[in-house]
Parts: structure tokens; sequence; C-alpha cells
């Protein structure tokens, strides 16, 4: 995972044995060591990562439902889909030539007000330069690229000795000297010499840890470089209690940095450590997980540069309407691009480029250092941040409508259980397959043909509460339409214009894609109207206690399991529908149920499982689409408002 928390915002931004018939909490693994649970609990994955720029294995998990977060490796993919991402834009660019869609309206340079070698002028929403004009209404311009630098304080780095092992925990920390009489400072140190390293110690795994003292106010600049040597870095800040800050793996390459805004001055521990290899407690430098099997954590030699100074960022107002549809990438120095909304909060911050898995048909931008995208939801100001670099940066706005917007024809979601010939090329699988219907899993449930129609009738009226009744009901857009339809009591009207289908059935060895569910493509704005999902049957099938993603797990004599099973099935669909309307995945372990939540650890909550621990009871939850944090393993910063990015792309 290659993210940095915290740039621009105002605050720093196995299974366990199961009793079959009993009320169930959560399975958890018992094979992880708690270090790569402390691991997996901050973003960063425990697997082998794939070589950089080549595809992982297994499915894109920014796209798919992945029953185990520990088997997916995060880092490979955001660098798969960096380098991947010019060769999708040129195929974008080469369909929407070939295509009746109306041409990019050529941008205009908005040059920064801010004079060159300054800063705070811009340097917070409040005082957002205001570029006037822009917007998707007559006679204003909806594309723009504004021109600025980034203007940090000079801080100086001299090389600095590295501190004594034992250096691996809070507790033994290194003096840096960073708010002790320097603002910076270069240290050249080793991952591997220390009492816990493969070669001179325990084997445990060697950490370095380092003390640094900041006032509020200042920015801390956290990087590593390893010229030499197999090592791969990854870097956590911690607050003196232990706290995660910040956490970033593979920001440049296989090096790492972290930009850290403090907004409470006092001290903060930085640790170094190797990927597959950090601390269970950040109080322990013994806490590593070993050598590990099948991620030998590497070791080798790397440079620290620290610095703690005044750190320029920028702020662009533009105005837009409700429905506006923004996509940003920037170039040139800066690393990070956010968007905060009228509020004014942060929406959607990214120090990474995953257009790639936008689909071809999008015409929002792509390229560069990072890319953001949002979904205006109310009208008025809005503003567009950069920051993370020093000197130039070049970035690129455009705004859109909807595709569907004034048009005559309505989206339609199709839910098809009767089985289907689809190709699973588009989710990375092997070809045309053909996937089993419905119906043949009912009787893994405790249901019997007998159940069918009574269960799809429920899974339809739940696919429609949450992603029809719901929406319409948030007053965000008058013009929202979709029509529901499904394979029990509509015609087949897959192939015809704006239609999307979930294929609900089928198993992971009969499509060769290693998930729950998967969807072609996330698409803010729903420019591809004709899209395709899946929601497999075999793993939410399983018998109790198999795993987390199995709803027998959690249904006992006292479920209604005809209530349940549409209950969990129709938050799955909804779920996948989510993507291919616009939806990137929310946090699954933090306290907000969200149908976008992802899956992992998070599979009771999103099947609405209720304190009990069992489902189909009276106190089940009705999860929806709303406002949450994006899940921190795929690196994006700020709050997803998942029901708005649906409701203005799909409307008429």
């Amino acid at each position: 995972m290659r993210r940095s928390i915290a740039a621009l915002s105002a605050t720093a931004l196995g299974l366990a044995l199961i009793t079959p018939g009993a009320a169930q909490a959560e399975p958890k693994s018992d094979d992880l060591s708690a270090a790569d649970k402390a691991s997996l609990a901050v973003g960063i994955g425990v697997v082998p990562k794939a070589p950089y720029g080549s595809k992982p294995k297994g499915v894109n998990p920014y796209l798919a439902e992945v029953t185990d977060a520990a088997k997916v490796d995060y880092s490979g993919w955001a660098n798969y889909m960096k380098t991947q991402s010019k060769t999708k834009q040129a195929q974008r660019v080469k369909s929407l030539a070939a295509s009746s869609a109306k041409a990019a309206t050529p941008a205009v340079v908005v040059d920064e007000d801010e004079l060159d070698g300054t800063s705070g002028g811009n340097d917070i929403p409040a005082n957002a330069q205001r570029v006037n004009g822009y917007g998707t209404g007559a006679g204003q311009y909806p594309n723009i690229r504004i021109l600025g630098s980034l203007d940090n304080e000079a801080v100086t780095t001299p090389t600095v000795a590295a501190p004594p092992e034992d250096n691996g925990s809070i507790t033994l920390a290194g003096a840096t000297g960073i708010g002790a009489g320097r603002s910076g400072a270069t240290i050249d140190s080793q991952i591997g010499d220390g009492p816990h390293g493969r070669q001179t110690g325990d084997g445990s795994n060697d950490f370095d840890f380092y003390k640094i003292t900041a006032p509020a106010g200042k920015v801390l600049t956290l990087s590593t470089a390893t010229p030499t040597g197999p090592l791969d870095t990854v870097l956590q800040l911690f607050a003196p209690d232990g706290t995660v800050l910040a956490v970033n793996d593979d920001f440049t390459g296989l090096d790492s940095r972290i930009t850290y805004r403090v907004t409470t001055g006092g001290d903060f521990y930085l640790a170094v450590a190797a990927y597959g290899g950090l601390p269970a407690d950040p109080f322990d430098s013994g806490s590593g997980g070993g050598i590990g099997d099948p991620t030998p954590p590497t070791e080798g030699p790397y440079t620290l540069t620290l610095t703690s100074g005044g750190v320029d960022q920028d702020f662009f107002a533009v105005k837009l309407k409700a429905g506006d549809v923004i996509g940003g990438s920037v170039k040139g120095s800066a690393t990070y691009l956010t968007v905060y909304d009228t509020v004014p909060r942060e929406v959607h911050g990214s120090d990474q480029d995953a257009s790639y898995i936008y689909p071809v048909d999008s015409p929002l931008p792509a390229g560069g250092n990072a890319v953001t995208d949002y979904v205006a939801t109310k009208a008025g100001w809005h503003y567009i941040g950069v920051a993370s670099g020093s000197g130039a940066y070049d970035i690129t706005v455009e705004a859109y409508r909807p595709v569907l917007q004034g048009a005559k024809p309505v989206q339609t979601l199709y839910l098809d259980f009767d089985g289907a010939r689809v190709n699973t090329g588009v989710f990375g699988g092997p070809g045309n397959r053909d996937l089993t219907a419905f119906s043949a899993f009912l009787t893994s449930w405790g249901l019997t043909r007998a159940d069918e129609d009574a269960v799809i009738d429920a899974v339809v009226a739940g696919v429609t509460e949450n992603i029809k009744t719901d929406l319409e009901q948030s007053g965000l857009n008058s013009r929202f339409k979709i029509k529901i339809a499904n394979s029990k009591d509509n015609a087949d009207v897959w192939g015809k214009a704006n239609v999307s289908r979930v294929v609900v059935g089928g198993t992971i060895e009969e499509s060769g894609v290693d998930t729950i569910g998967i969807a072609q493509s996330i698409d803010p704005g729903n420019f591809e109207t004709e899209e395709t999902a899946l929601v497999l049957l075999d793993v939410l099938s399983a018998p109790a206690g198999d795993s987390a993603a199995s709803l027998n797990t959690y249904l006992t004599p006292q479920s209604d399991r005809i209530r349940f099973v549409a209950q969990a099935l129709s938050n799955v669909i909804s779920h996948e529908a989510g993507h291919f309307f616009g939806d990137f995945h929310t946090d699954n372990q933090d306290a907000i149920p969200n149908l976008q939540d992802a899956g992992g650890t998070g599979f009771a909550t999103l099947f609405g499982v209720g304190p009990d621990g069992v489902g189909g009871t009276a106190d089940d939850i009705d999860v929806d689409f709303g406002e949450d944090a994006f899940l921190p393993a795929e690196g994006f910063t700020g709050t997803e408002d998942t029901l708005g990015r649906i409701v203005f792309g799909v409307t008429s």
C-alpha cells in the first residue's frame, strides 16, 4: 500500500472454532501472527508483493468483495494500476474519439495568484483562489489547467549518526534532534542489524524507531531511499501512546514517504520497518512476527530524510452545480490532490492514480502523480487542493454532467438469477464461463426449491430499498430514476441500451474469479451504462463456520432464513452495483455500517447481522448507502458519500 495519511485536512489525515446452531461472533483468523494482524489493521498487506508494475495474483481488490484481506496484495495492485493507467487512458481517448461523444472542451489555463517563492496566500479552503466562470452551465468553461508552485520553507538536512541498537520501540527510540536544535536530518542506517534481525539476532524482525518533536502548524516530511540492497521499506508514524497517525508503503517505487501536518504539538515516533515485518506492539522491540512464510521481510541499508517545517499547499475554489461530476489529475512536483465539498471537508484525497478502474467510456482525466474525482451533491463553492511537493505543478480539472441527464432512456439494473454465460475476462478471469443458477444453492442455506420465489422476491425488494427507495427519499435529486428488473418477473433485457446487470449465481471454480462479488469498474458519474457484476454463491453458502463470509455462520434455529438470506444477498448485490454506479470501498472497521464496506472482516455488518450475532432476528440492522471513510488499505482519504455518488449518476 502506497499511502500517506494526513496531507491536507485540518486533522491528521484462520478461523475461530464455531459451534453450529449457536449465535456466533464474527470469526477471526487464528493463523495470523499478532504482527500480521497489526499490519492489516493499518492497511499494509502481508502476502508476497508482486514485482513493481507486474500484475498481482488474484482479483483486483478495489473492484472485488474479497473473502480474506490477508490474501490481498494491495501495494502490488496500486503499483500495477499506476503503471497501466497510460495504456487505459489511451484506450479511453481512442474510444471517445470513435464514438459520438462530445469531445472535451479545451482547457482554460488558470495561473496561481500566489507569488512564486511565497506561501500562505491560498493554503486553506477559506482563502482559496476563486476560479470564476468555471462550471457546466451555459457560457461557462468546464475544463481548466491550473499552473502553480509549491514553495516550502527551506530546511537543511545535515547528516546525523544513526542511533545505536536496540532502537526498536517507542521507549527505545533514537534521538534525531528534530525539534531540539535542528529542523532536518539525514540518517544512514540498516534494517537487520539489531538484536532481532535475521542474521544478527533472534529473527523476530528488526525495526528502527526515531523520536521527533514538532510544534503545531509544522509539517513532518519523512522519507526513505534504498539505492542499494533489497530492502522494501514501510513507514509508520506513532503518537506517544502508540496510536498510528500515518502509514506509507511504496510512495516512489518501493521507497516510502509520510507527509504529516501537526495539529497538536509534541513528540512523535517514526518506525522504519520492512514490508512483511511490522511490529505488533510499538512498545516491544521483539514483537515482530518472525522471518515470515511465505513473505520473508527484506533487510538492508536505507537513507532516512526527516524535516519539520512550513510546507506549502494550495487551494482553488470552483463553483459547481448539484450533480456535476469532476475529475482531477496532477503532474509536476505535487503528489497529493484532493477535493473538498461546500462544508468544507475533504471528500476525496489521493496520492495515487487508480484511474485504471474507470471504464473505457469515462471521460474523467487520468495519469500523473495523483487522480481524484467527486460527484457534487450540493451547489456551491468546492475546493481543489494540492500538496506534497516542491516546485511547479500542473493540475487538470474537468467537469461533466451525467450522460443520462435529459435523455429519454432510463438506467435499468437487471438481476439475473437464472444462471448465465459470462465473459469473466472483464474481471481478470479466463473468458466465457457458464454460471450455475441461483436455485442450485438454496438447499445449502436450509431452504428448498419451493422457497425460491419468496427468496427472489425478498432480494428484489431489498435491492429496491437500497438502490432506489432510499435514493429517492434522500431528496438530493428529484430526477433520480432507475428501473430494477429481474429474471423471475421480467424478460431478459441484458444487451439492451442502458442496462447493467448483476449475475447472482455460480461459483469461484466455474467463473475462475476468486471472490464473492466483483464489478466491472468503478464509474463516478455512471458514464458507462451497460456493465456487469457477479455475486458468486459458493462461499456465501458454505457450511457454518467455514468463513465469516458464509451466511450459514449467522443462521440458527432462531433465524428467519428466507429473510436473512435475502437481506444479505440484497446487500451484496447493492454493493456490487454501487461500484459500477461510482462508489469505492468504505472502511469496514469503523462504527458506521455502509453498503460499500469492504469484505475481509466486515461481513457480519455488510449482511446486516445485529448485536446478537444471529441473522434473521429482530435486531438485524438496515445497512444503507451514506457517508463513511474510505477503506484505508485502498489509500484514499476523506469522507465518501456513497449515496450521493450514485444518486446523480443514475438520473434522467
